[in-house]
């Protein structure tokens, strides 16, 4: 069969096995490595309203509550606690934002391309119509990314991204930093609270009653919200990195064409290498551009984060 028969302008079909893919990725072409940042409006509101909550939380946990504190100790271990957990609830955020979730190269299924890959006599390949790329197994085309994605869980407009196999990580662990300081944030809101009823809210807060009572009632709306809506997302991924499945998977009741994963392997595979403390951080595999990408950036080359 010639190239032109192989390769089939079908999305919602068998697409690339495993081999088939190491092919594909050996023969792709090496171009130059680009900063990933999907330029859409209603993500990075979101995006930008999210880093505000998560910096207004910081501020009134800091400045209303334990920055007044009569106790140094409880001030000072409850400061330490909250901001170390918003700063990597932070980090997570931009390492999903900022990371290619597994995204196909684009525009790679054309004819000289599917003659480099050498393939069987009979052998058939997928193409997405509307990114123009072979797309390997468990691939979906996002149409706001406008790319196929390995291994696509869903699209979240809150970290302005999709998630997928090479971020979901980081995604997991943003869920998880946002639901701990959000749980926090109430018991401290509670403590605060109890202690301002006690002295009348007098000497409680550097802030007026009014002021002051207005920033915990917004402050506790937002815990609650947040520890409910990440904690779900949290259990929902852990769920599916057990089972091996994503949510588009899910939905769709897709039927397994591959080998399914134990469940101590999929975790492995997601979070990388055997269980240790680096799977809490966000920092792990961080690299940042060298000068001379800098310089190649200032001369109109792209570069990699």
């Amino acid at each position: 069969m010639s190239s032109s028969h192989r390769l089939r302008d079908v999305e919602q079909q068998r697409p690339l096995l495993d081999g088939q893919q190491a092919a594909v990725d050996r023969a792709a072409p090496s171009g130059a490595r680009q900063l990933w940042f999907i330029q859409d409006c209603c993500g990075m509101v979101c995006a930008c309203i999210t880093w505000f909550l998560v910096l207004y939380a910081d501020f009134v946990v800091t400045f209303v509550m334990l920055l007044p504190s009569r106790s140094f100790w409880y001030a000072v271990i409850n400061g330490v606690v909250f901001n170390s957990l918003a700063v990597l609830a932070l980090a997570s955020h931009l390492r999903t934002m900022l990371t290619d979730p597994g995204a196909v190269p684009k525009g790679n299924a054309t004819k000289k391309y599917m003659e480099s890959l050498q393939l069987k006599p009979g052998e058939v390949v997928y193409k997405c119509p509307k990114c123009c790329s072979i797309k390997p197994e468990r691939a979906h085309h996002c149409s706001i990314c406008k790319r196929c994605i390995r291994k696509m869980d869903h699209h979240c407009p809150w970290v302005n991204n999709c998630v997928g196999e090479k971020n979901q990580r980081f995604f997991v662990l943003f869920t998880m930093y946002v639901a701990v300081i959000s749980g926090h944030a109430l018991a401290l809101c509670g403590y605060q609270f109890i202690t301002c009823v006690r002295v009348q809210w007098s000497e409680c807060s550097d802030f007026s009653p009014p002021v002051t009572m207005m920033l915990m009632i917004f402050l506790c709306m937002e815990g609650l919200l947040f520890l409910t809506f990440t904690a779900v997302m949290f259990s929902t991924q852990l769920h599916s990195i057990c089972n091996d499945e994503t949510e588009i998977e899910r939905l769709k009741n897709e039927k397994p064409t591959w080998e399914r994963q134990t469940r101590w392997a999929g975790l492995r595979s997601v979070f990388g290498g055997q269980p240790s403390m680096q799977w809490m951080s966000p920092f792990v595999g961080l690299k940042l551009p060298t000068l001379a990408a800098r310089r190649t950036w200032r001369a109109g080359a792209e570069f990699s984060v």
